[in-house]
């Protein structure tokens, strides 16, 4: 049921003095896109009349089928308080529709829609909280982005060694302005790197506060000077930036991961689940991994996942059961960065854990050992696979993967291969300065 109607939306506009509204829509990429307005076109906006030229975007639709149109979601409305007090900006989170009223079956946020629809058809809700990583780099004279950083703090650090304090605590607030239950907030392990954590929401929810997160991380970060990324390996030799994520069900406002009387205290749902996560977490990396710089960061020695193996007793495996209790029972999905498209990511999960729970896949023996000190050997004894090395090989396994293929459906299945196809065969075909320095004096 929805907290605001249309008339209370142009209601509060008015009160509030709001003078723009942006419309507010994620391409199958996870790049925000959007239309703004003023409050005189909120009515046309409000009755799903505003249109746009979908085959301007990249992955949605050709020339020939190009009339899409917006519908906000009620609520979804925010002001942004770093915007002017009079005259403010707000807004409006919106499905992308056909011109026949249907759903476009491009959208992420449909996508999504459809796993969560699955998942209540079964009584269950599915809900999340990401811990997102970032970096604070400075700009240069021209105020351009760099990678730049004078500060040397770790993980946990504070001022004044703790150079982006004052920019990380700004943000904080201002997401608190626009709703967020903020947990925690800190510097991580490399230099300039932080994180950010909120609390978890229904997936759908969840999808469209990690957007909002990632504008007001930026813009915030902008108004000190600074570059925020979200770039999962931005620099060579220092922990790259994840955005694990926290998972559980819940049917009847209760936890159904939670069993007391399991060593583990997981229920037999919460194993089957896991199962299916494993079984199809290799084309599932092409989502949630979505850049040639993400494998940068799925390498051994910087605390980020390789190897397929859970664990409720060490953060190593790609999977990980916190200690948690009851209603904070969870699984922690510690392979995903915040390059991905949260809508395509959250989607992949919640379908490939409905299958584990459907077809009852009991995932392999939980492994507490530290898995980077097992020989190949020892780890191929336990069953314990990698993840893609390359988006190649992450993109030949979505492919196969006929489950995922069915989630993402046919279109964006194509174009989102086809792009990333492209993308590695552009990379491939550059010459870096690696190689330069490498070869050209010796060759």
């Amino acid at each position: 049921m929805s907290k605001y109607s249309k008339e209370d939306i142009i209601k509060l506009v008015e009160e509030e003095d709001v003078e723009f509204i942006r419309l507010q829509f994620t391409d199958i990429f996870g790049n925000m896109k959007n239309v703004a307005i003023t409050s005189s076109q909120l009515e046309k906006a409000l009755n799903n009349g505003c249109m746009f030229d979908g085959s301007a975007i990249e992955g949605f639709a050709g020339i020939e089928e190009s009339d899409m149109y917006l519908y906000p979601d009620l609520d979804s409305l925010a002001i942004f308080p770093w915007r002017p007090q009079q005259g403010k900006v707000a807004r409006l989170i919106c499905d992308v529709h056909r011109f026949n009223g249907e759903p476009f079956e491009g959208d992420p946020r449909h996508i999504l829609k459809m796993a969560v629809r699955e998942a209540e058809e079964l009584g269950y809700t599915f809900n999340v909280g990401p811990e997102c990583e970032f970096f604070l780099f400075d700009t240069d004279e021209n105020t351009l982005p760099t990678t730049m950083t004078h500060e040397q703090a770790g993980y946990f650090d504070l001022g004044p060694i703790d150079f982006g304090e004052n920019a990380r605590r700004d943000i904080v607030l201002t997401l608190e302005d626009m709703g967020f239950e903020v947990e925690a907030s800190h510097h991580e392990m490399a230099p300039a790197q932080h994180e950010i954590d909120f609390r978890y929401d229904d997936a759908l929810k969840t999808a469209d506060n990690v957007m909002t997160f990632k504008l007001a991380v930026k813009t915030i970060a902008k108004r000190h000077g600074l570059h925020a990324t979200f770039m999962p390996k931005p620099k060579y030799g220092v922990n790259g930036s994840g955005m694990h994520i926290n998972m559980s069900l819940s049917k009847n406002g209760k936890n159904i991961f939670w069993d007391e009387k399991d060593s583990y205290h997981l229920s037999q749902e919460a194993y089957y689940f896991i199962g299916g996560i494993m079984k199809h977490l290799k084309g599932m990396t092409a989502i949630s991994n979505p850049l040639i710089n993400s494998y940068k960061r799925l390498v051994p020695g910087y605390e980020a996942p390789v190897y397929i193996a859970w664990s409720a007793r060490n953060r190593g495996p790609l999977i990980r059961i916190p200690a948690a209790k009851e209603e904070n029972c969870r699984i922690e999905l510690r392979s995903p960065d915040a390059s991905a498209n949260p809508y395509l990511t959250l989607a992949v999960c919640l379908r490939a854990g409905l299958d584990g729970m459907k077809n009852k896949i009991v995932p392999p023996a939980c492994v507490d050992g530290n898995v980077y000190d097992m020989t190949d050997s020892e780890r191929q004894e336990k069953g314990i696979d990698t993840l893609p090395l390359t988006l190649r090989e992450a993109v030949l396994a979505l492919e196969q993967d006929d489950l995922l293929r069915q989630t993402l459906g046919r279109h964006v299945m194509e174009k989102y291969v086809e792009a990333k196809k492209k993308e590695w065969q552009e990379y491939t075909e550059q010459v870096t300065p690696w190689e330069i320095e490498q070869y050209l004096y010796r060759i």
